[in-house]
């Protein structure tokens, strides 16, 4: 068996991912690694409190570590503190990673890239599955998940703090994949075949959080101030607690 660690993000595509891995016995998958807000000890992106993804890895039964980064990080700081996460687990023998991933091109490539330069395989359970396909999956599979934010320019605050539903799906905008994957929207993942117990929380104030980019385009973590858009710059939070 393959010595394997799971890229977690907290959210509904990590959770099918990891569901599906679980059946797969060529890997042995024993922990769980993501990224947090050093400085607001949150989960990157999806703005999750620190003791939630703690709860949810504590319900799944498989050890999380975490990485940390600061709020304002540039790509060349990225890239350094992942390269030195990623030597300290093959140094303790993992072989291979996974990820959601889904369907964006230019990340698997940027993700792959940075693993061979380690000697990491990537593993894609997902990978160019129809994204209405994998939400029908993961909900008939019994998994729920709630959002935690949205993209501002493609989503109003009304998209926030909902329950992953087939409602939810008729109600988004035709421009916005079922998905999120192209960070239309972030999940949080409260039950399903995962977990021993579901995650108990509460749902808190929303806030829009705007923010700005670099002048050096190449210190921008898979952005461009180039593009003169807001599309990765401007999101909707709602707080779980």
């Amino acid at each position: 068996m393959k010595k394997t660690y799971f890229n977690w993000s907290s959210g509904k595509d990590s959770a099918l991912a990891l569901y599906k891995i679980q059946q797969d016995s060529t890997y042995n998958l024993d922990l769980l690694v993501t990224t947090i807000n050093k400085d607001f000890n949150r989960v990157s992106m999806h703005g999750i409190r620190n003791e939630l993804l703690f709860k949810q890895a504590d319900s799944i039964g498989i050890n999380l570590k975490t990485i940390e980064f600061p709020a304002d990080v540039t790509m060349d700081s990225y890239s350094e503190i992942m390269k030195e996460a990623m030597n300290s687990l093959l140094e303790k023998g993992y072989s291979h990673t996974v990820f959601g991933d889904i369907f964006l091109e230019d990340l698997k490539a940027y993700r792959d890239s940075k693993l061979k330069e380690v000697n990491i395989t990537g593993i894609y359970p997902l990978w160019k599955n129809d994204t209405k396909e994998v939400l029908q999956e993961f909900l008939g599979l019994g998994f729920k998940a709630i959002t935690v934010c949205v993209n501002a320019k493609l989503l109003g605050a009304e998209f926030l703090g909902r329950v992953i539903d087939e409602q939810f799906i008729k109600d988004l905008p035709d421009n916005v994949d079922v998905c999120g994957e192209n960070g239309e929207f972030h999940t949080f993942v409260f039950d399903g075949p995962i977990f021993k117990n579901p995650i108990d929380f509460s749902v808190g104030e929303k806030v829009l959080r705007s923010y700005t980019l670099h002048d050096n385009d190449g210190d921008n973590c898979h952005q461009s101030k180039k593009e003169n858009s807001n599309h990765d710059t401007s999101f909707w939070y709602c707080d779980l607690s």
